[in-house]
Parts: structure tokens; sequence; C-alpha cells
């Protein structure tokens, strides 16, 4: 790990935007008035105990919702792949404290199973405001996919991955905990990549009509972004973990919270123009099917990524 002196994360012009917009943004106006599912409700209710109950419980859920035809499937199809192929990784002994990864895997879908099960039992008081912004908008349909998409990761890699850092620890071997945390890295990056790809597909059509690309709505999450968000995950557990000011849990708390809500907000404000995402809101409305995309990004996944783990 670089011990090259650093901008602390807080004070970064994007982050202090992100910040400012997460403040001004009132997060009740994603409340919605859905009913809730008994069998949502179920796959949810229950705190996960080894990494084989994620995979499976989150992959159960993943099909319950590309069922009810619910927008909330599209930020799970990419979570079952990284935790598919992140246990791989550690049945193939690529970590060097796999106990720890284990942890890691475990607590961190348990803070996407608390959020989701609050805001399916309409306990909107204790979603965490990212994940309001991400269900909320899903629910509504009125964004994009690609929207929907990037919102989940936004709430659960620059909100939730540094409280599970600071949950499990960092210490004792802080070294091999960086790299294995960074090992992680390559497979995110190859599944988003995936993602990407496969929705500048099925958007070609509307964006060929208006003569544009997918430039202005999912430039932000590039592997270059996703590694620099998981490294501020880490530096913002490093400053939880050894910080002797009392103030600093909840302050870096607020912060993340705040942090992934402007980032939220900021995706539902994408620089394409007007034109473009009206383009892309006729084409989703006529040819995006949620089971054919689930099932092309997992065929994929499973086809590009073997050797990533």
């Amino acid at each position: 790990m670089s011990t090259t002196t650093v901008t602390p994360w807080w004070l970064e012009r994007d982050t202090l935007r992100r910040v400012w917009t997460g403040i001004r943004l009132s997060p009740s106006s994603f409340v919605t008035d859905h009913e809730p599912d008994p069998e949502l409700r179920a796959l949810a209710a229950e705190p996960f105990d080894s990494v084989a109950a994620v995979g499976d419980r989150l992959g159960s859920l993943e099909n319950a919702l590309v069922d009810r035809g619910d927008r909330r499937s599209i930020f799970l199809t990419v979570y079952t792949e990284m935790t598919a192929h992140t246990a791989r990784a550690l049945s193939n002994g690529a970590f060097g404290d796999p106990e720890w990864m284990r942890q890691y895997l475990i607590v961190f879908a348990e803070y996407y199973r608390r959020a989701f099960l609050a805001f399916e039992t309409r306990r909107f008081e204790d979603v965490p405001d990212p994940w309001l912004v991400a269900f909320g908008t899903a629910i509504r349909g009125e964004a994009l996919v690609v929207q929907d998409a990037f919102l989940g990761i936004n709430a659960h890699i620059v909100y939730d991955l540094a409280l599970t850092l600071s949950d499990i620890g960092l210490d004792p071997n802080r070294e091999s905990k960086y790299a294995d945390h960074c090992h992680i890295d390559g497979i995110l990056a190859g599944l988003v990549a995936i993602q990407r790809e496969l929705l500048a597909e099925r958007y070609a059509p509307g964006l060929s009509r208006v003569g544009d690309a997918m430039a202005g709505l999912d430039e932000r999450w590039s592997a270059a972004t996703l590694r620099g968000v998981r490294e501020t995950a880490w530096r913002t557990a490093v400053v939880r973990s050894d910080s002797r000011w009392q103030a600093a849990i909840p302050a870096t708390e607020w912060l993340l919270a705040r942090t992934a809500t402007g980032g939220g907000a900021l995706l539902l404000q994408p620089a394409a123009s007007p034109a473009t995402l009206r383009a892309l809101h006729a084409v989703e409305a006529d040819r995006f099917d949620l089971r054919e995309y689930s099932r092309s990004f997992h065929e994929q996944a499973a086809r590009e990524l073997e050797s990533v783990a």
C-alpha cells in the first residue's frame, strides 16, 4: 500500500460536490407506496451466516425480482456474480486471509439485506439514504435501467463498503488484508465492463437515431473510478480504525451517507442530451427485457471472468 501523502478524501473536489448535493437532496422524496411482498420479505428476513447462504439467497432474490419485472434486480445481477466469483477465488486459495474475506462477503451482504428488508417492509426510516434513492427510483421505473444499475453500485460501494471494512477490522496483518481487498477490484471491474457493454448494445438503436454514445450516462463508473472509490472506502475505514477522536465514527458515517446520496442524485442528472434520454427511454419501453438481460449477463460473466478470480 502506497505511503504517498494524499488529500483527505473528504476534501477532494468531486467528494465535496457530492456531499453538497447530498445535503440539499430530500431522500424522503424517494419513498414509495408499494405493497410489501411476502416472498421478497421472506428471502431477506434472516441474517446471512455463510458465503454459500449469501450466494443462494441473493440469487433467489434476483430471480424473484426478475419474475416481477422489478428493476431492483439490475443491481443484484451484478452483485450475485461478484459474490460468486469472489467465493470461487476463496476456494482457489487466492486470498491471504480467507477467513477475513469470508467475513467481508457476509457482512457486506448484510448491509444490502438490511436495507432491502427495511425498504420492502416500508420501514423507510431504517433505510440508509443512498439505498432509499436507489430502491425508490427502481420501484418507480422512471429512470433509465443504466441509472438503476449504477445507483445500486453507488450505494453499496460508496456507503456500505467502508462500514463493512470498519466492522470486520483491518488488523492484524493490515497489508495482507489490503491486498485481499484490492484483489476484488479486477473482478468488479470486469463485471461492470460487461454491464456497460450489454446496456450499450441494448441502447444502440436509440443512440444511433440521435448520433450519440453512452457518454454522460455511465462514464462515472469506469474501472479507474471503481478502484478509486474502493480505495476511498479503505482509507475511510483506516480513519475509523485509527482515529482517537471519538466523533470520527459518526462523522465519517455522515460523510459517507451524504457522499453516496449526492452521488445518487448526480446519477439522476446525467450530462446526456434531452434527445438522447428520450431515445433511450423509447428503446427501453419497446425492447428491454429484464429476464433476457439477466441471462445474458450471467452467461457472459461465466465466459469472460473464468480466469479473473
